[in-house]
């Protein structure tokens, strides 16, 4: 039952860490900050649903009102920016990575099935490769977003003091569990296989050997025959 080969364990445990990696990222508001060397910075740091300004004001549009502290992206004060917070790209990126998590959640629950599960049950191997199919799914996703915002994160046409922002330590725990979600989806359709060959390799074994008591049979009873 479970985790009983070096791959499977591998496998489980590269999913639990991916996990705790993104969901860290996931809910963090440091995927882009400030790098601390501007002294009166407008923007502070962001993450996918967290921004936090300091007495900022778009300068594309006619208003007064100026944003300081941390907020909800989606917080009706900011509807005025929703154009300039939410550009497609970063949409984009809170599409495809809260898929991913999504996913993981997913994998997870049949990760746990998979560690009471006997190598016996006829449904095990399609345990393997439908975990192993939906991470390696979440992985992809994952990738999508981690890329599209690594590309234009830190662009100079989005937060103000662009020369001043880096990606943060909650982009990197995104990357970091989008790389281990995909060898922990890998090893999981491995030992799809390897469980499939063993059974076929059994199964051959067991007719052959039939085949030989049966061969016996025939030819002792030929034997037999002759005798009388």
């Amino acid at each position: 039952m479970g985790a009983s080969t070096k791959t499977s364990r591998f496998a489980v445990g590269l999913t639990a860490l991916s996990f705790l990696f993104i969901l860290v990222a996931f809910v963090s508001p440091y995927w882009l900050q400030h790098d601390g060397l501007n002294k009166a910075p407008k923007f502070l740091h962001l993450g996918l649903w967290e921004v936090c300004f300091s007495k900022f004001q778009d300068i594309n549009r006619w208003y007064d009102v100026r944003f300081t502290g941390c907020m909800w992206v989606f917080e009706e004060e900011y509807y005025i920016i929703h154009d300039f917070l939410l550009p497609g790209f970063f949409v984009a990126t809170q599409f495809f990575f809260t898929i991913c998590l999504t996913l993981l959640l997913i994998s997870l629950f049949l990760t746990a099935l998979f560690l009471v599960s006997s190598k016996d049950d006829d449904r095990y191997i399609m345990l393997l490769l439908t975990n192993g199919a939906v991470q390696v799914l979440g992985a992809t996703c994952g990738l999508i977003a981690v890329i599209t915002f690594g590309a234009r994160g830190d662009g100079r046409d989005w937060m103000p003091n662009w020369e001043h922002n880096n990606m943060g330590w909650a982009f990197a725990l995104a990357v970091l569990g989008t790389m281990m979600l995909f060898p922990a989806g890998i090893l999981f359709l491995v030992e799809a296989r390897k469980i499939k060959y063993k059974r076929l390799n059994e199964i051959g074994t067991r007719e052959a050997s039939a085949y030989s008591m049966d061969d016996r049979k025939v030819h002792a009873s030929g034997s037999g025959h002759t005798d009388i």
